[in-house]
């Protein structure tokens, strides 16, 4: 007998836990699933995300759910957009071969009337974000008398989000449930309150301890000066080549900061924050999720509800200031059996915090050395090497090839060869490390540097558009933040259409409707050459030089009589 099969589960959905791989189930869903395919007995999971929940509660859903009543039987409320999309397509994966089963995402940032159409034809399954779900009771555009099944999902999520009244308007309009599913990471005041309130005699379910960490996480923690922290980060990042990480940061500008920083160094990284819109946030997340960005930065708020599979770090570039936000950080890498690492980058000030977490999630956090330059070389290199000998030289014709290049180094020696490979692969590293400060300073302690600039996240290496520097000029584009650009992706967008190379260019200036590009003088001509004329979003991109003085973000408000014009008559700022 299958072992879900074994679970009570029905041969249908069976047969499609068979065909995705799954054979044996995970802890939350051996413990959850016969108590929730009773469909009568209130139920507490506590897990970390990751640990196969949405299995746990939407297998017996689709179970319980009745076809031949096409009205909301079962409501999910979660806290975020992806998430609800998440659960959206697992629960329609899981339910191939369950017949006549409809299900609806409801959220914010699409087109509620297309939700409301769709809740209209009649679905058994509604997931939803609270604020979306409240705004479409007030309409009357759903009706929950009918439902039977409520889960909340990620409830202390939720929680922390704000919305406690949202939750408890939610159940005070579903009085006719016959059960109510809670699952969350953590089990705080709220969250218990909540079982009290709306649930009956709830049947409780931990996976680990409560309040506890991912056992399959290394929890590792680097002491360093506060001004050294990015100069930490870049090395922890270079050191562990491969990485598909999410760095944490409590600030949206910091996130900002660091991704341009990281950006034009070279890496594949965006940042996530609250001043992206939907659009903007769902491009992101796309590239994230494919693999086409190796880094996402983001912010506590902005990263809630991402669920992203095979994450190998977490990144912590500070500690949170609240000690459960570490858990759910840390949650995101470790998932459904694998390993994962969390690094934090600390201040000696901050050390205090890291015995508090080891008692909270009864983990052992391991302090290591930052990398040095020689080591990250020697990690990089051998890395390289690795691939080197990985690489798949069965397909293609390189045998045509094969007699030019022996004729090409037979007066070469294979160590020649190869040390030229070494350099052509890694001049840029040994030049970056090659007088690196060691950061692992036995002083530390007295660092009693005062915050400057430099701590604020103003790049010290980033040109100024003030400067007379007779190498670089100023470019005008007609583009800006309200065509869904950010720095780091707009700097991209440039740099593929003109095929330049990052070391050009210096400051990015972006206002809603047009930017400023400095660049280097020899590259000017090419880049406008690349770019003017375009067509983007159904309009034509204007790009030239600019005209004029360049009115810095610090000046808005002093001149407001002033006007920029660029060199091509028609372009005002």
């Amino acid at each position: 007998m299958n072992a879900f099969e074994a679970l009570g589960l029905n041969e249908q959905l069976v047969q499609s836990v068979t065909e995705l791989g799954f054979e044996t189930p995970t802890s939350i869903q051996e413990k959850a699933i016969p108590v929730l395919l009773s469909g009568t007995t209130d139920f507490i999971g506590l897990a970390q995300t990751g640990t196969g929940k949405t299995a746990a509660f939407g297998l017996p859903l689709l179970q319980l759910i009745d076809p031949a009543q096409r009205h909301p039987q079962a409501l999910i409320v979660c806290p975020t957009r992806e998430l609800c999309l998440q659960i959206t397509n697992d629960i329609e994966t899981f339910k191939k071969h369950s017949r006549n089963i409809y299900t609806e995402a409801v959220y914010g940032g699409a087109s509620i009337m297309m939700q409301i159409r769709n809740l209209k034809k009649g679905v058994h399954i509604v997931v939803a974000t609270p604020g979306r779900l409240i705004d479409l009771i007030e309409r009357k555009a759903i009706d929950l008398q009918k439902v039977k099944y409520v889960v909340l999902d990620e409830a202390d999520e939720m929680l922390n989000m704000g919305f406690r009244d949202d939750i408890d308007f939610v159940l005070k309009n579903t009085i006719n449930r016959e059960s109510t599913w809670l699952f969350s990471a953590t089990m705080p005041p709220e969250v218990r309150a909540i079982s009290k309130n709306y649930m009956e005699n709830p049947k409780e379910v931990t996976v680990g301890k409560k309040n506890s960490g991912n056992v399959n996480i290394d929890h590792q923690y680097f002491v360093v000066p506060a001004h050294q922290r990015y100069e930490a980060l870049k090395r922890l990042i270079d050191f562990n080549p491969g990485m598909y990480a999410i760095i944490f940061t409590r600030t949206k500008a910091d996130a900002q900061d660091i991704s341009e920083r990281l950006a034009k160094a070279g890496y594949e990284i965006e940042a996530l924050h609250g001043d992206l819109s939907q659009q903007q946030r769902d491009k992101v997340m796309g590239r994230f999720r494919s693999k086409n960005l190796q880094l996402l930065i983001a912010t506590d708020v902005a990263a809630r509800g991402i669920d992203v599979d095979a994450i190998t770090h977490v990144i912590n570039y500070e500690l949170p200031d609240d000690m459960e936000v570490y858990t759910h950080r840390s949650g995101r890498t470790g998932r459904a059996g694998k390993t994962g690492i969390c690094l934090s980058i600390c201040h000696s000030r901050e050390s205090y915090k890291i015995k508090s977490l080891e008692r909270m999630i009864n983990a052992k956090f391991n302090k290591v050395d930052i990398p040095s330059g020689k080591d990250v070389c020697r990690k990089q290199f051998f890395h390289f090497m690795d691939k080197l000998m990985q690489a798949d030289v069965s397909h293609g014709d390189y045998e045509t090839y094969m007699p030019d290049l022996m004729t090409k180094f037979a007066e070469v020696s294979k160590e020649e060869v190869l040390q030229r490979v070494a350099a052509l692969e890694f001049s840029h590293f040994l030049k970056y490390y090659e007088n690196a400060e060691d950061l692992n300073r036995a002083d530390i302690r007295g660092d009693r540097r005062q915050p400057g600039r430099e701590d604020m996240g103003v790049r010290k290496d980033r040109p100024s558009f003030n400067r007379r520097d007779s190498g670089y000029t100023r470019l005008f584009i007609n583009l800006g933040i309200k065509d869904g650009f950010y720095k780091a992706s707009f700097l991209q967008f440039i740099l593929d259409e003109s095929n330049l190379k990052k070391e050009v260019l210096g400051k990015i200036d972006m206002r809603d409707m047009n930017s400023w590009v400095e660049i280097d003088k020899d590259a000017a001509g090419k880049m406008i050459k690349a770019i003017d004329g375009k067509r983007y979003n159904n309009r034509t991109i204007r790009m030239n030089e600019a005209d004029g003085g360049f009115k810095r973000p610090s000046d808005e408000g002093r001149d407001r009589k002033r006007t920029y014009v660029s060199k091509e008559r028609g372009n005002f700022r």
